[in-house]
């Protein structure tokens, strides 16, 4: 998996690769000259400044650099140089960017589960609102897995790699921390929507159907099904979306 840019017109990227401990490693943006550690760009084109742009390129070429080097070496075995190396600019740049690798990590968890607007909250963001917004309690669960296995797909390696390495590193153990509770909180905004509605299973409290979803759409339930069984990530959406309207919704068996 690697970084894409996420915007109205996307950047379709040519091939280049560098090589990081005799690896070939993927850039995203090839034709990005790199001055000073940092990536120079064309200044025909409007727009936000040259400067904000160069900064920006420079933060999308790191976060696919320590994508690619996270997945396959793990959390403790990537060291900051090694990014730099990587996406082809300087160890200072690295330093200067995300300050920490830890921050590397959680910046580029941010930006694969938020996209383009990776400062702004899962549940401020457009599509997930678009579930809270959505009328009919079937096609709301039905949107949240649609969400959920988009995340998944993207992101789900990286999740395993933030699991693995939160026991012997305090700033990715409050990483992960955060993550479980903003999901789990997540998860319970979408149940309160349904309950609003008087849509849940009659038995069912807010806490415990939201402990229901929150459970059922855990990474390691995708990862058993989709990377050790085979199953196809629409396969698991239809599946788990069928689930959760039967565990969940009154009138649904």
């Amino acid at each position: 998996m690697r970084i894409v840019e996420r915007a109205q017109d996307p950047v379709v990227a040519d091939s280049e690769r560098a090589a990081v401990d005799g690896i070939a490693i993927e850039r995203p943006f090839p034709h990005l000259e790199v001055l000073d550690g940092m990536l120079q760009l064309d200044d025909r084109h409007g727009g936000p400044p040259l400067r904000e742009r160069q900064a920006a390129a420079t933060r999308l070429q790191l976060l696919g650099a320590a994508q690619t080097l996270f997945e396959r070496d793990g959390y403790a075995s990537t060291s900051m140089a090694a990014i730099a190396t990587a996406a082809g600019v300087s160890l200072k740049t690295v330093y200067l960017v995300f300050e920490t690798k830890s921050g590397v990590l959680r910046a580029l968890w941010h930006h694969l589960l938020r996209g383009d607007r990776d400062a702004v909250p899962v549940g401020e963001q457009p599509w997930f609102r678009e579930v809270l917004d959505e009328p009919d309690p079937r096609r709301q669960l039905a949107l949240n897995m649609r969400n959920s296995r988009v995340v998944k797909v993207r992101a789900g390696a990286l999740l395993e790699v933030i699991q693995s390495a939160a026991a012997g590193d305090p700033a990715i153990g409050t990483l992960w921390h955060r993550i479980q509770t903003e999901f789990r909180a997540n998860q319970r905004a979408v149940i309160q929507s349904l309950a609003d509605k008087h849509a849940l299973k009659p038995e069912l409290d807010v806490e415990a159907a939201a402990d229901i979803l929150w459970s059922l759409n855990s990474p390691g339930l995708y990862r058993l099904l989709a990377t050790e069984r085979g199953w196809s990530p629409e396969r698991y959406e239809q599946w788990m979306t069928d689930l959760q309207c039967a565990q969940l919704l009154a009138g649904h068996h």
